[in-house]
């Protein structure tokens, strides 16, 4: 731990979007996010000893939560069941993976998490992850998702928002959310510019009309 002390405190990769250690085991990580604590904007990702810490920029909050917005609209217009996660940290010790999403949502898997607790040796993953790319693209977050089976990212890198969907053990990109089958990345990208230009009241509330007006509840 010697060797890393300095980690423990977010100032000192504040003014880095991205640091990335290798050689750290897992136990080391671990530690880690329990001296972290849970009140940070750090993110961390852990796979065979490569660390990676995401210090998130405005840009990068903006987009994640007009995302989470668009997320949870959805689901209420469309009366879909949901339990959302953030950033809750997803780990498999059995794989010596782990890392933490921007957001990640139970849709379809809902009903099979209870009390909030979330065991991915036992539990499904995550139906959809929110991924936000705002510096540079992070490949060992994409490879760990797909070790750990998540269904589907909405990843958002160099100003558009790409739908990808896990076929075998790579991530592809598809037209229509497997999700939501309402949502294309051109409806997804029309109205996240819409959210970054008008007042978030008003344009919640078109994105909903919007949703209602595809005809009700969602075939998906």
């Amino acid at each position: 731990m010697a060797g890393i002390a300095p980690l423990k405190s977010e100032s000192a990769i504040a003014t880095s979007q991205r640091v990335k250690l290798s050689g750290i085991r897992w136990n080391t990580y671990l530690l880690l996010l329990e001296d972290m604590g849970e009140h940070r904007s750090s993110r961390l990702s852990y796979a065979h000893g490569n660390l990676e810490i995401t210090m998130p920029s405005n840009e990068h909050e903006t987009n994640k939560k007009l995302l989470e917005r668009m997320v949870e609209a959805l689901t209420e217009e469309l009366n879909r069941p949901l339990k959302s996660f953030g950033s809750s940290t997803l780990n498999r010790e059995d794989l010596q993976q782990g890392t933490e999403p921007d957001s990640c949502y139970y849709i379809d898997n809902a009903n099979k998490i209870q009390n909030r607790q979330i065991d991915l040796e036992k539990d499904p993953p995550p139906d959809l992850v929110l991924e936000i790319d705002i510096s540079s693209p992070s490949t060992q977050r994409m490879q760990i998702y797909a070790r750990l089976g998540v269904p589907e990212l909405w990843r958002y890198s160099k100003g558009q928002i790409e739908i990808l969907r896990l076929e075998t053990s790579e991530y592809v990109a598809c037209d229509s959310s497997p999700t939501f089958a309402i949502v294309t990345a051109e409806v997804l990208n029309r109205w996240l510019e819409a959210g970054k230009r008008d007042d978030e009241t008003s344009w919640i509330r078109g994105w909903r009309r919007w949703v209602r007006e595809q005809g009700g509840d969602d075939p998906a």
